[in-house]
């Protein structure tokens, strides 16, 4: 499963399996029904927190729209084998993602955390974005600086730093300046 398009394959294919309609999924998850549909039909990029919510109105894990065989044992992601990517783009109406997420837990059973490798691509001149959900996540800055958003106050993390905040204030991950930045996060959504 690679790209956004196979994100929205995966969220279509839950709703039907469900006996849901786009509306039904939409007002379930509190989302526009034209929002969901783009999503499905991967010609938007999304944020992290509608997926959540869809998560949640569908009734399964967020990994779940990552993983493609669960596997009960442990899960062991090698360097350089991480080819499946989920763009994610804290914008309206993003041209290209912000965020390039690598699944670190893709397949295992019944996890609670979700653990990416993700690659924070410079802004563009549209402001961001923030998001709010429900848990809790933890950065750490691999290369590059990140500037985290939170609430009203900005974080500046760089390499060797990390950061850890509830979810639910709104928040917003971007690269510090027009470099690239790599992290690795922890998504935990109950």
């Amino acid at each position: 499963m690679t790209g956004t398009h196979s994100l929205g394959e995966k969220v279509r294919s839950i709703r039907e399996s469900r006996s849901m309609t786009v509306e039904q999924l939409a007002e379930r998850a509190d989302l526009a029904p034209g929002l969901v549909a783009q999503i499905e039909s991967g010609s938007l990029i999304p944020s992290l927190s509608p997926l959540i919510r869809i998560a949640r109105a569908l009734g399964v894990r967020l990994g779940t729209f990552l993983d493609d065989e669960e596997h009960v044992g442990p899960v062991v992601s090698r360097v350089g084998e991480h080819e499946r990517v989920v763009r994610f783009s804290g914008r309206d109406h993003p041209s290209h993602s912000d965020l390039d997420f690598f699944s670190l837990a893709a397949n295992k059973a019944g996890r609670h955390m979700e653990p990416f490798l993700i690659d924070i691509h410079p802004l563009s001149a549209q402001a961001p974005r923030a998001s709010a959900h429900e848990g809790e996540e933890f950065i750490y800055v691999l290369s590059g600086e990140v500037e985290v958003t939170y609430g009203k106050d900005l974080y500046r993390v760089k390499a060797g730093d990390s950061i850890y905040y509830d979810s639910i204030v709104p928040h917003h991950v971007h690269s510090a300046g027009d470099q690239e930045a790599r992290v690795v996060a922890v998504v935990y959504a109950p």
